[in-house]
């Protein structure tokens, strides 16, 4: 085998895992957003704030959902776990108030940022030149998953009941999901 053609296949394994799972990832963020937004429907301060952070994740999931097609990759056979685990989650910590709503955010997006970040090294460690495109997009995605985490702390996620745990328990339900949805 050439090492062009190895190079090329690692590349494709590379972004296979990547795409795999971010889009995993933004179909779930997708849909705690919509639960938490059904939740909050109510609510003055709350509900344009996760529409808001909604509409910046649909059009995240519409981009990795386009990356998948262009870079001839799969969606993770996952994908109906993620849409119904996204939901509930959304849906049960809207439900339990606005603090805790935020919780989750935080939770979510601390991890989704450190996954990202990673993501990016990888990228970088392979060829900057090569996958300048996705870096960029990547970076810029990230970018808003901390805005959405410093939301959560600006409106009073630190202060939900029972905040470490809910956060400990979401970011490590988080890692699991990245760590199946790699692979599956």
């Amino acid at each position: 085998m050439t090492s062009a053609r190895y190079i090329a296949r690692k590349r494709h394994a590379i972004y296979d895992a990547m795409l795999r799972v971010n889009h995993s990832g933004e179909l779930a963020a997708d849909r705690i957003y919509f639960g938490q937004l059904y939740s909050l429907r109510n609510d003055p301060k709350y509900e344009p704030m996760v529409q808001e952070m909604w509409n910046q994740e649909k059009r995240h999931l519409e981009y990795f959902s386009k990356q998948i097609l262009l870079k001839r990759t799969s969606k993770s056979m996952l994908t109906p776990v993620w849409d119904i685990a996204g939901t509930v989650l959304g849906v049960m910590t809207g439900s339990l108030g606005s603090r805790v709503a935020m919780a989750c955010t935080v939770a979510v997006e601390d991890t989704i940022c450190k996954h990202y970040d990673s993501q990016i090294r990888q990228l970088i460690a392979d060829d900057t030149d090569e996958h300048k495109e996705l870096i960029e997009n990547i970076s810029k995605i990230r970018d808003d998953e901390q805005d959405h985490h410093d939301t959560g702390i600006e409106n009073e996620a630190e202060n939900a009941f029972a905040y470490k745990l809910v956060t400990s328990v979401i970011a490590n339900g988080c890692k699991i999901a990245i760590q199946i949805a790699q692979k599956i």
